[in-house]
């Protein structure tokens, strides 16, 4: 397998396990949420299990096999209550959008173009989680370079 190859299926994996941790984050949303957003963390739910079962398929058509979803994920707070669930929701999409803003520098055409729609449905979640922005999703705050936040961990 060529170097670029190897990398691409590498940030497939990455694209794939970010899937996986944010499905889980979304069962712990969907049990703490309020009902004014229910509608929408299941939505967002929904979206994470499309995207992760079509990266389930780019990866074995890259010659892969997939990563398994592991058996739970350690949240990066607790998570008591529906403040504390509009919170993980949008760190889970900010992951999301970092892991997907890899796959799109590591990809090319057709494969390109859907990691790049993926990281901009994380980030315009975020967004409506958030009730804010920032002005390149899934980089600066990747990278650690974003005033006051420290680069988030898969």
């Amino acid at each position: 397998m060529s170097e670029a190859k190897d990398r691409q299926l590498r940030a497939l994996q990455a694209a794939l396990a970010a899937e996986h941790a944010a499905v889980y984050g979304y069962g712990v949303v969907g049990g703490r949420i309020g009902k004014d957003r229910r509608t929408e963390a299941r939505t967002a739910y929904d979206a994470h299990r499309a995207r992760r079962d079509a990266l389930v398929r780019a990866v074995e058509d890259a010659g892969g096999e997939p990563v398994a979803a592991a058996a739970g994920y350690a949240l990066p707070f607790p998570v008591p209550d529906d403040a504390a669930a509009v919170r993980l929701a949008a760190e889970l999409e900010d992951r999301v959008a970092g892991v997907y803003a890899d796959l799109v520098r590591h990809s090319a055409g057709e494969r390109r173009r859907g990691a790049a729609e993926a990281m901009r449905e994380a980030a315009v979640r975020s967004v409506r989680w958030k009730g804010e922005s920032v002005a390149f999703p899934g980089l600066a705050e990747r990278a650690g370079t974003a005033p006051g936040k420290p680069a988030p961990t898969a």
